[in-house]
């Protein structure tokens, strides 16, 4: 039955002998073996009583075996709603009851937790072992693909919402498709490739970009659990192509033994999720002669930007809109289009823009157009040469090591603790993470907030990179004549203190 995805991603096809994963401590795996484990997999997902639409809740940690989940859910029709580790239970109910998943794979710790929600428990540990592989084992190594279209779900992915509610991005095959055949063309991968994966799979980054251009491609993968710098200076020689965050260059640059001789095999060097210090990209040339190739996107229209392969990659920017996608620039007010060179809301539109917003009529159609542009509440202009600049964000985002944060959810939590009046969140510079968040709270009239209570129920609420890195009572928040707060007065008192 037609499946394009599959077809094009995991089915075994002709060079099924070749190596598709290389674990930590060395231990490859071909792709028949891939598409073996995946094929298990999906046996039990289908008798845990999944069918073609549902969601399966995925979170747990980074292994071959997490990410043959990915692969089985597309041969079975199943939804993938990937979850960050780092989500608290609080979280994690928002994520099934708005999705409606009616399994969840998780870490056998989160299993009873879980288990007292009316939702089928699966469980697959950072060994790759649990109740998911045990159930696997006992299967038959081949599945009856399930026939899906482009319009299809094949994912649904979270990204948080400036109200506090996280809104569910649907990613349809066909976007998954579309973005994986354009990249692989883009920055030329070729089944001798090998691709150091140091990223996390609950991002479209390390999911849909690194894993199906790789795919894609018939390439081949180091699979590492994360980043850990000493085991990247170890495996980059045997590696062609990185893709990372900003994080991940400037750790590198910070060690020694990071030299041009050690990268002199390297093929590209691609950046995402967070924008790139144009000051990272000149020292990266100086110390190793690659320049490093920044793109755009967002989980909502997966990568829509890139600078080019060929050509000048140019500092400060993300290059040029990938073939078949649309740009515009418009005024954030009217919907305008602005002239070239004008500074306004970036829109996109092409194969590669989500569906819409699960279980949200309404706010789809605030951000997304009836003839199809997406809004995507960043601020940016056209140059003269072409190439897209990212100005600032519209929305009240921080970006810290390459995972989104809106600072209304954290303040909505800090707004219920005893003592507390108000508060404020924002994002300053952060030279390991790119940003941090720094939380502001106003006491109640005779009273003082307990900031150590306070501390602790973030951590107990929050995911840890949400956390803020410190809180500051201040005795009022600076306000304009309407009444708003003044972050920017904020950021521009305590800019420098993370250093």
């Amino acid at each position: 039955m037609p499946n394009p995805l599959y077809d094009a991603l995991f089915s075994p096809g002709r060079e099924s002998d070749r190596t598709f994963l290389i674990t930590a401590n060395g231990e490859t795996i071909r792709y028949r073996d891939f598409h073996a484990l995946a094929s298990r997999q999906a046996n039990v997902l289908v008798k845990a009583g999944l069918e073609p639409g549902d969601r399966l809740a995925v979170q747990v940690e980074k292994t071959p075996e997490a990410l043959a989940v990915y692969a089985a859910c597309v041969m079975a029709g199943i939804v993938l709603l990937p979850l960050n580790t780092a989500y608290t239970m609080t979280e994690i109910d928002y994520f099934i009851s708005d999705s409606g998943a009616r399994v969840v794979v998780c870490d056998p710790g989160m299993a009873d937790g879980l288990k007292q929600r009316d939702i089928t428990v699966l469980t697959l540990d950072a060994a790759g072992m649990g109740t998911l592989s045990e159930r696997a084992e006992r299967e038959l190594p081949t599945f009856s693909v399930v026939e899906r279209g482009g319009e299809d779900l094949a994912a649904l992915l979270y990204t948080s919402g400036t109200t506090g509610r996280s809104k569910g991005a649907m990613l349809s095959h066909a976007n998954l498709l579309s973005n994986a055949k354009t990249l692989a063309e883009l920055w030329r991968f070729q089944s001798d490739d090998v691709l150091l994966h140091a990223l996390p799979i609950f991002h479209t980054h390390g999911l849909f970009v690194a894993c199906n251009v790789t795919l894609m491609a018939q390439a081949a993968m180091i699979f590492l659990p994360k980043f850990d710098l000493s085991s990247m200076l170890q495996l980059i020689p045997k590696a062609t192509v990185l893709m990372g965050v900003p994080t991940f260059y400037t750790r590198l640059l910070a060690d020694k033994r990071f030299t041009r001789d050690l990268v002199s095999h390297m093929r590209l060097f691609v950046s995402g999720s967070a924008p790139l210090l144009a000051e990272t990209h000149v020292d990266f040339e100086a110390r190793t002669a690659h320049r490093i190739l920044e793109r755009y996107g967002m989980t909502e229209t997966n990568m829509s930007v890139s600078n080019p392969y060929d050509g000048e990659r140019r500092p400060g920017t993300v290059g040029f809109p990938l073939p078949n996608v649309e740009l515009l620039i418009t005024d954030p007010d009217t919907g305008v289009v602005l002239p070239a060179g004008q500074t306004g809301m970036i829109e996109v539109r092409g194969p590669n823009v989500f569906k819409g917003y699960w279980g949200m009529p309404e706010k789809t159609k605030a951000e997304l157009r009836d003839n199809g542009f997406f809004i995507t509440g960043d601020i940016g202009r056209v140059d003269e040469d072409g190439y897209v600049h990212i100005v600032g964000r519209a929305k009240d985002l921080i970006i810290s090591g390459g995972l989104n944060i809106y600072p209304r959810e954290i303040e909505a939590l800090l707004d219920e603790q005893p003592g507390v009046l108000e508060s404020a969140v924002i994002g300053v510079p952060h030279p390991d993470f790119g940003e941090a968040v720094l939380a502001f709270v106003v006491p109640k009239p005779g009273h003082e907030p307990d900031l150590a209570a306070i501390t602790k129920v973030s951590s107990e609420n929050l995911a840890r990179f949400k956390q803020p890195r410190e809180l500051i009572i201040l005795a009022e928040l600076p306000r304009n004549t309407m009444g708003k707060v003044q972050k920017s007065l904020l950021r521009a008192t305590y800019n420098d203190r993370f250093g």
